[in-house]
């Protein structure tokens, strides 16, 4: 699977919805705007994965699938954050480890700093070799959900730009590699740095009840 693009956006037109962060602790009631457009956005990955050739499910595997399964969304988790980058040399190229024990090389941009439970967390982002442009952010991250409700070897979450220069970081889009699905994919393993001591109880899970809205 190539980070930081999306085969299931392309394939069914997801829609990035960027809306004011909230900040971290109880969290403000989820609107009906930002609880649509996540919805959306996971009942268009099903439909892909159920349907579009791009989908990451082995062929036995679709007949029977009725879709991922998710944490209830909580806006507590969608939260503003800031990209420090280093601007002093060129280029940062890392080596991140895959889930096939290869090497992917990826471009380092910056770190991203966020508030989260009234404590203050660092996040490493990337993008491809081949860009300049941080509009659009790869993080692979882990947290104290993985090996238990989630892949041990981490999600991904894209983050947009938004108008302020922050980033909206909203943890409801978490989501697995695709290698979880289906072996052949070669999927980035998060580095060391981002693999938070917090658990992350939003997003995409590996099993649970249906979808809702907490």
């Amino acid at each position: 699977m190539k980070p930081h693009l999306l085969v299931f956006v392309a394939a069914a037109g997801v829609a990035s919805a960027l809306g004011t962060a909230c900040t971290s602790g109880p969290g403000a009631p989820v609107t009906q705007s930002q609880s649509a457009s996540v919805l959306q956005w996971r009942a268009d990955k099903d439909a892909m994965f159920k349907a579009s050739k791009d989908s990451p499910l082995l062929p036995d595997a679709r007949g029977s699938f009725t879709g991922l399964s998710y944490w209830p969304i909580d806006t507590a988790y969608r939260v503003p954050a800031g990209l420090t980058q280093d601007r002093s040399g060129p280029p940062v190229i890392i080596q991140l480890q895959t889930s096939t024990n290869q090497k992917r090389r990826m471009q380092k941009v910056g770190t991203l700093g966020f508030t989260l439970q009234q404590q203050t967390w660092q996040l490493t982002a990337f993008v491809d070799l081949d860009t300049n442009d941080v509009s659009r952010l790869f993080v692979p991250f882990g947290d104290l959900t993985n090996n238990k409700e989630t892949y041990g070897g981490g999600r991904y979450i894209e983050l947009d730009r938004t108008p302020t220069g922050l980033y909206d970081l909203d943890f409801n889009r978490a989501y697995h590699p695709f290698c979880v699905f289906n072996p052949s994919y070669e999927c980035p393993v998060p580095p060391r740095e981002n693999r938070l001591q917090v658990a992350i109880p939003v997003g995409e899970r590996l099993s649970g009840p249906p979808s809702v809205i907490k």
